[in-house]
């Protein structure tokens, strides 16, 4: 007799009213992460929550999703824009994701990331590292480099 794999929690994708009887494990009571958290473009006046040297430059909610869940948390995404977002019509900005940072007594659910803090500096360094980052930022390496046309045998245009 093998045993049957656990059931995963199960977890409403629409949000409920607020209330105080909320568990750590409720939905509700998950932290929330948008992506202007760690975008090294935004001010901290415009959401970044983040020091600039450890934010990425224009994270996007796929990103986070990913990282969370390689990490092993569970979450949840949502079609959401972040309030103080200068385009909220734009399909980049928009997302957001719910992470369980803690079990139901209140301990962490992974002990290396204890706090909010903790997952938004994890994320800051891990982004970059992806490999759609990786091939995105060649691709545009090399788009640079054929843009560039060469100095040689072009006169110089101006008044004689």
């Amino acid at each position: 007799m093998s045993a049957a794999p656990a059931p995963a929690p199960t977890v409403p994708s629409q949000a409920r009213p607020w209330s105080p009887d909320f568990k750590y494990t409720d939905r509700e009571r998950w932290i929330c992460i948008y992506p202007a958290y760690i975008n090294s473009k935004k001010t901290l006046k415009e959401g970044r929550i983040i020091p600039k040297s450890k934010a990425v430059e224009n994270p996007v909610c796929g990103e986070i999703r990913d990282v969370c869940f390689a990490a092993g948390f569970i979450l949840g995404v949502e079609n959401k824009v972040y309030p103080r977002e200068t385009e909220p019509r734009d399909a980049k900005f928009r997302g957001r994701v719910r992470v369980q940072l803690k079990n139901e007594d209140g301990t962490p659910l992974l002990p290396e990331f204890p706090n909010r803090q903790s997952l938004l500096l994890y994320l800051g360094q891990t982004i970059p590292k992806l490999k759609s980052r990786a091939q995105s930022q060649s691709s545009s390496q090399a788009q640079q480099q054929q843009q560039q046309p060469s100095s040689k045998g072009q006169k110089k245009k101006g008044r004689k």
